[in-house]
């Protein structure tokens, strides 16, 4: 609703602004009158009016009110949620993709307008403090309003130089989803499937390149396994104690047909081969049979490609489970001594995990502490707690 209203009133405050504002209604109103027959077409009617409204309180806007009244009066079927959303988010995209933004704030501000993820969720994502994400996104919003950034998706030969960023929005909404910085449980599924949808949208738009559809193979490949990643309880189980017969054989052989497709085009990608990550993974009959090895020189050519701190990590417990603990541990004390991960939970959850393997039980103990302490779900608190538990006996 948010980006339908963007794309109708130019202006980011004015459309979050409302929809709050009908959303706040609904919750007065639903209750007492019973909720509408198209409960998407009332909620998009009320937030245009409420924005029609605080526009007519600006005395100093009458421009821009008569030409918002203009747009909404030719709009005279007010579409629903679901008929407007997959376009107007894909419109909404490519605006917060603009390469006059920086690009951790077009994935920020997507992240912020389209999934409304609070800053704090965004910030734990990006690994940055709360005020320093809130800053960036009052910047990237004013960038769009004073240069005038059109709100459409741009010609097919302007397609290019967006695409990294609206990739990496879309990898960053899905993982958001899959392992969820906020709320009690590990997964967000609507953020799953919004994510793993703008991606087939996205296919659709750039037929010829390959990188769209590594990255849809590497959502599907993931979220199939999403139903085995918890157990009854909400507790999360690590990927050797799944039971595979829960994974979904058909993402997995839509997961891998597609990373096929995006292979023959020759241009391989950092999408294509996390893509092939997942699927060593995905193939295999069980934990035994998987090919670590492969998988540590897939993550060896991604550090090329992306030399990130997170993908070293990565990378360190593959070589872990390829080489031995001891091999994994060298890689990842080289990274915490860099200090750029010293906020990341994972990276003392791994040392911690490496160090269990290693018999190295009050080492183990401190390295689960530390991990306890820093930012993370409450599933993955309680996973860490039980390995901490584990180790102190």
């Amino acid at each position: 609703m948010v980006a339908t209203l963007i794309r109708s009133f130019g202006d980011w405050d004015l459309a979050e602004e409302s929809a709050q504002d009908a959303f706040a209604q609904a919750l007065r109103r639903w209750p007492r009158d019973g909720v509408p027959a198209r409960p998407g077409a009332w909620l998009t009617t009320t937030a245009r009016n409420r924005a029609l409204d605080r526009l007519r309180r600006r005395t100093t806007e009458a421009g821009k009110l008569r030409e918002a009244a203009e747009q909404a009066r030719l709009d005279t079927s007010v579409p629903t949620v679901e008929d407007t959303v997959p376009d107007d988010r894909l419109r909404l995209i490519f605006t917060c993709c603009h390469p006059a933004l920086p690009l951790e704030a077009r994935v920020a501000l997507t992240l912020r307008t389209l999934t409304g993820l609070t800053t704090a969720e965004i910030a734990r994502a990006f690994l940055v403090p709360e005020p320093t994400m809130a800053k960036r996104l009052v910047r990237a919003k004013n960038k769009i309003r004073h240069a005038a950034i059109p709100y459409r998706v741009p010609p097919s030969h302007l397609l290019p130089e967006r695409t990294g960023g609206v990739l990496a929005v879309l990898y960053l909404l899905f993982n958001e989803g899959y392992s969820a910085t906020a709320g009690d449980g590990p997964l967000r599924s609507n953020l799953c499937a919004e994510a793993i949808r703008l991606g087939r949208l996205l296919m659709r738009l750039m037929p010829d390149e390959p990188e769209p559809r590594g990255l849809t193979a590497l959502m599907l490949l993931h979220h199939a396994r999403r139903a085995a990643r918890v157990d009854a309880t909400g507790d999360l189980v690590t990927l050797e104690d799944q039971d595979r017969t829960r994974w979904d054989r058909d993402e997995i052989t839509e997961g891998t047909a597609l990373l096929d497709a995006a292979v023959r085009r020759g241009r391989p990608g950092p999408y294509q081969v996390q893509a092939a990550i997942a699927a060593c993974h995905a193939t295999a009959r069980d934990a035994d049979d998987t090919d670590w090895s492969e998988i540590a020189a897939l993550y060896g050519r991604l550090v090329e490609m992306v030399p990130s701190d997170v993908v070293k990590l990565n990378r360190a417990v593959a070589v872990a489970m390829a080489e031995g603990p001891a091999a994994g541990l060298a890689l990842v004390d080289e990274l915490a001594a860099s200090g750029g991960l010293s906020r990341y939970h994972l990276l003392a959850a791994t040392r911690a995990d490496l160090l269990r393997r290693l018999g190295r039980r009050p080492e183990a103990a401190a390295a689960y502490r530390e991990a306890l302490e820093l930012p993370s779900t409450e599933a993955e608190r309680r996973y860490l707690s039980r390995r901490l538990a584990e180790v102190s006996i």
